[in-house]
Order: structure tokens, then C-alpha cells, then sequence
């Protein structure tokens, strides 16, 4: 992804502030996905189909994840080692998501959709992230 492109998204062409931007959008949606899932796991459940358990469990996660993303979004210069970290957990979630469709669940119709459609999401964080993890380090 080219560093125009990712300055009109960021709306910055700073490597460092963009990384940060993508970290910090990524830790809002990531955070209020998994409130949503903590205090609503019954009633998304019944909604996408997926058990409200295991919802409940993901919120955990997604909850303190999102947390974990805004406090590295949070310094000057975020280490490289942990953005990447960010980066891979992001990637295999956005794998898992898709798979998880086919493999493991039998979503209502609305999950169909939103379950791939969010882990395509995610992956999109990372591949920003990434974009903008290369421009700042090559500077």
C-alpha cells in the first residue's frame, strides 16, 4: 500500500502517526465489539447464531485486547515486536472468522454475513498497520 494512500486515510503523512491512528481505531472498534458481546452475548447470539457462551468469552478478549492495542497506541513509538504482535493476532482473527463459517459454526443468515464481514475488518487493521509499520521503520 503506497504512503499516499495511507496518508489520506491516516490524515497525516507521518509513519509514526499513522501506526498510531491505525492502533487506535483498531483498538475502538475492537474494544466496543467486545462490549457489545459482553453485555448483549444472549440476545447477538440468538441474532448471528452462535452460542452465547462463547460470545461471552470472545467479548472477554476482545475487551482486553482493545485495551492492550489503545495503551501501545498510546506511546510516542510503539515497539515494532508488539505492533507485529498486534498485526499477527489480527490476521489469524480474520482468518479464523471466515474458516470458523464453514468449519465450526451454522450462523443464521445474519451471522453468515457478519461474522466473515468483520474478520475481513480486522484483517484490513492489519494490513494498514503493517503499511504503516514499514513506512515508519524505513524512515
Amino acid at each position: 500500500m503506497s504512503t499516499a494512500i495511507l496518508a489520506g486515510i491516516a490524515r497525516t503523512d507521518e509513519p509514526k502517526t499513522m501506526l498510531r491512528r491505525f492502533l487506535a481505531l483498531d483498538a475502538v472498534v475492537t474494544l466496543l465489539n467486545g462490549l457489545v458481546y459482553l453485555v448483549a452475548s444472549e440476545e447477538v447470539g440468538r441474532l448471528i447464531g452462535v452460542d452465547d457462551g462463547f460470545l461471552l468469552g470472545l467479548g472477554i478478549f476482545l475487551a482486553l485486547f482493545g485495551v492492550a492495542v489503545g495503551a501501545l497506541a498510546g506511546r510516542r513509538q510503539p515497539a515494532a515486536l508488539a505492533v507485529k504482535t498486534v498485526i499477527d493476532l489480527n490476521l489469524l482473527y480474520g482468518i479464523v472468522s471466515i474458516a470458523s463459517v464453514v468449519l465450526w459454526f451454522d450462523p443464521s443468515t445474519a451471522g453468515a454475513v457478519w461474522i466473515p464481514l468483520q474478520g475481513l475488518v480486522v484483517a484490513a487493521f492489519a494490513l494498514l498497520q503493517i503499511s504503516a509499520l514499514r513506512a515508519r521503520d524505513a524512515r
